[in-house]
């Protein structure tokens, strides 16, 4: 068992945890976007009773993931 700084056992890193509302600012998107993404499964969250959380590491890997890769817009482009 890992100790943290208390030297209590527990996990060695404090967990950021974030909610709804910071998540939706954070990527620029609408609450509900937010909600959108957690039931499709793309987005992992955490109910606490009646409150939805987010692991800002979980939010900061889904940003990464939603990158545009360069050439695949192509679609969208009119000439």
């Amino acid at each position: 068992m890992v100790q943290n700084e208390t030297g209590l056992p527990g996990e060695a890193d404090e967990v950021e945890w974030m909610s709804t509302e910071a998540a939706a600012r954070r990527l620029g998107v609408n609450p509900r976007t937010i909600y959108s993404f957690i039931d499709r499964g793309d987005l992992k969250a955490y109910r606490f009773g009646r409150v939805i959380r987010l692991k800002s590491d979980d939010v900061a890997a889904f940003e990464a993931a939603c990158q545009i890769q360069p050439g695949t817009l192509g679609h969208l482009i009119q000439e």
